[in-house]
């Protein structure tokens, strides 16, 4: 598995510790979430401070947690009342800042200050863990987790397990769902008497089609956007694919150099937008609701402006979102992540750990899990045709940064709360659950999804992901002959790419 390495980091994150001996906390509770209804029990009255007292009566004592960056005030912040009114327990939340957060993580971990709870993404975890600042919670979460672990499944686990041991509990947010999916003009398709694709082939014939008859950009895509419908069709799914009983990563795929290829003809010849290696989403949002673009790769989120302004500047346009390619065995596919997003951990120098455990499980009790994701029904939500819908504007008031104060999520539940959250606009709904719906049964998720935090990879994937990319936009419009790849490929690996195959290898294997 992963060999701990302590010493560098623990050194950095102690070196800390005399200049922030008398550095404070945050401030106090607070968040958006619905308050305690009348039948709520009445919570015990924390106390402010003191050791862990333990949860089988007396005062429960305060606790401090250091949270991510966030644009709003713990203090004022509805749901972080509701937590508290509900567990009994007083928290003092410090938020990161937005710039050098790593640092100042560091320092309060450091500090005499006494935080008991952090939440933290990837490689925070990861370095905090390796380094013996976080504790192990596998005796705690059978003392004191029982809703924990009845709504976070054990392969979640997996991902903040190190060495055998637990040492967070993992936050997979709202499930596996897809994002993106090829929109398209179906005016312009009945005007020229296209049927809307349903593979390259076709894609081609439209593209061209469209090209030649209505002298517009027939598809445009965004820099950062350039994977998905077209090249699922070619067994680019997701960055890891297993392949003979072994992970590969998409760069090392064969079918890479088809997918490049087919995008290269569609560049040269003028069916993909020549713009596409400097686009942004907002570039490409904007060529195609202002009608120079026929076809557009569109996320469910960016789907009500996009489809209003269409309509604002063309009352006439009508949208068609085109089921997912199929490939070349007659068969459509699409790779999905469902990694973890957060973890929460308690700090091995918290004096309260009983008590952060206990406080981190009450939050997952069922009633009091749903009040903190969706609020109170009939204030926050209502429910129709058995789907949450949110009522706004108290949801968004109360509940908009409730998610910051997640600690773990009913894997089961938490996804179908959460879509109260695209039922906020109807063409945002209609777009999210057509992409879901035209998914059923084709999600192919990335075998990396439950690994744990892995060195080789944290250090590299950024890194390597980026020159990947890069390159691809190269190849695509010709800056780069595709009979470099190979090139491209071997110098992929030499600046970290292998180290990083081999290490999720080795986990890959490790749970077999």
């Amino acid at each position: 598995m992963i060999k701990k390495k302590k010493s560098a980091v623990l050194t950095a994150i102690l070196g800390f510790t005399l200049a922030l001996s008398a550095c404070g906390g945050g401030g106090g509770t607070g968040t958006n979430t619905p308050s305690a209804t009348p039948s709520d029990p009445p919570a015990t009255t924390p106390a402010e401070n003191g050791g862990d007292k333990g949860t089988q009566g007396g005062e429960k004592p305060g606790l401090r947690m250091i949270m991510q960056y966030g644009l709003f005030d713990p203090k004022t912040e509805y749901v972080a009342k509701y937590i508290e009114e509900r567990t009994g327990y007083k928290v003092e939340y410090e938020l990161l800042p937005a710039e050098n957060a790593d640092e100042k993580l560091n320092l309060l971990v450091s500090s005499k200050d006494n935080y008991d709870l952090v939440k933290l993404n990837a490689a925070q975890f990861y370095n905090l863990a390796s380094a013996g600042a976080l504790e192990p919670i596998d005796e705690l979460l059978e003392s004191h987790g029982n809703y924990i672990t009845q709504s976070i499944k054990p392969e979640s686990f997996g991902s903040a397990t190190i060495d055998g041991k637990i040492f967070g509990i993992p936050e997979t947010g709202s499930g596996v769902s897809i994002g993106e999916e090829l929109v398209v003009r179906q005016d312009w398709l009945d005007e020229l008497g296209l049927s809307v694709p349903t593979n390259t082939d076709e894609l081609y014939t439209v593209l061209k089609t469209i090209k030649e008859k209505k002298n517009v950009i027939p598809l445009t895509m965004s820099k950062d956007s350039i994977y998905g419908d077209i090249a699922t069709t070619f067994g680019i799914l997701t960055d890891w694919k297993e392949v003979d009983g072994k992970l590969m990563h998409r760069a090392e795929l064969p079918e890479m150099k088809e997918y490049i290829t087919y995008m290269n003809k569609l560049y040269k010849e003028g069916l993909l937008d020549t713009e596409t290696p400097i686009n942004t989403a907002q570039k490409s949002i904007e060529k195609f609701s202002g009608g120079n673009a026929a076809m557009y790769k569109l996320a469910w989120w960016n789907a009500g402006t996009t489809i209003a302004a269409l309509e604002k500047n063309f009352p006439e346009a009508k949208t068609t979102i085109i089921p997912y390619l199929k490939g070349k065995d007659g068969k459509a596919v699409v790779g999905a992540k469902a990694n973890t997003t957060w973890y929460i951990a308690i700090l091995k120098s918290s004096k309260n750990k009983e008590a952060a455990m206990d406080f981190l499980n009450a939050k997952m009790e069922p009633e009091t899990f749903k009040g903190i994701a969706i609020g109170e029904e009939g204030v926050h939500h209502e429910v129709k045709d058995d789907k949450y819908f949110p009522i706004l504007p108290k949801f968004n008031d109360d509940l908009n940064n409730a998610s910051a104060f997640l600690t773990g999520v009913d894997e089961e539940k938490y996804p179908i709360y959460w879509q109260a959250r695209v039922r906020k606009d109807p063409i945002l709904q209609a777009h999210f659950e057509t992409f879901q719906k035209n998914a059923e049964g084709l999600i192919v998720v990335d075998p990396m999804s439950t690994a744990p935090p892995i060195e080789a990879v944290s250090k590299n994937l950024l890194k390597l992901t980026t020159l990947l990319d890069d390159n691809v936009l190269q190849f695509i419009s010709g800056a780069k002959p595709i009979d470099s790849y190979d090139q491209f490929l071997a110098q992929w690996r030499a600046e970290g790419g292998a180290d990083m195959v081999a290490a999720a290898n080795e986990w890959f294997q490790s749970t077999k």
